[in-house]
């Protein structure tokens, strides 16, 4: 299997600006009919956010316990122990994806979000 490239800094800044204006159309008060389909695609249960930041914490961390000079420090072991508790909260965020089923249910909208 091949190695992914690192993504570039500025494809981090546009993903995280991408969610900064999801936040801020949210804020304006459209119909959560056309939120939905925004919801289901941050929330997928496989794809969605919660996921893939769980993945990238688990993954940093796993990281720095492997690069950082032994014997670990007792902040880098914190560090670490943070990331991972950060990546396992992140990841249990991952059951919302029901709730937006739910809302579906509630609001009408049975279209199902289309598949990564």
């Amino acid at each position: 299997m091949p190695h992914p490239s690192a993504p570039s800094d500025d494809q981090v800044a546009r993903a995280t600006a991408t969610l900064a204006q999801v936040k801020d159309y949210l804020r304006t008060g459209p119909p959560v009919s056309d939120v939905l389909p925004l919801l289901a695609g941050l929330l997928d249960e496989d794809t969605g956010v919660p996921i893939l930041l769980g993945d990238v914490l688990r993954s940093a961390a796993r990281l720095v316990a492997q690069q950082a000079a032994y014997p670990q420090t007792d902040e880098i072991r914190l560090i670490i122990a943070g990331l991972r508790d950060a990546a396992q909260e992140a990841t249990d965020w991952h059951v919302l994806h029901w709730d937006v089923q739910r809302l579906r249910e509630q609001f009408g909208t049975t279209t199902a979000p289309p598949r990564h």
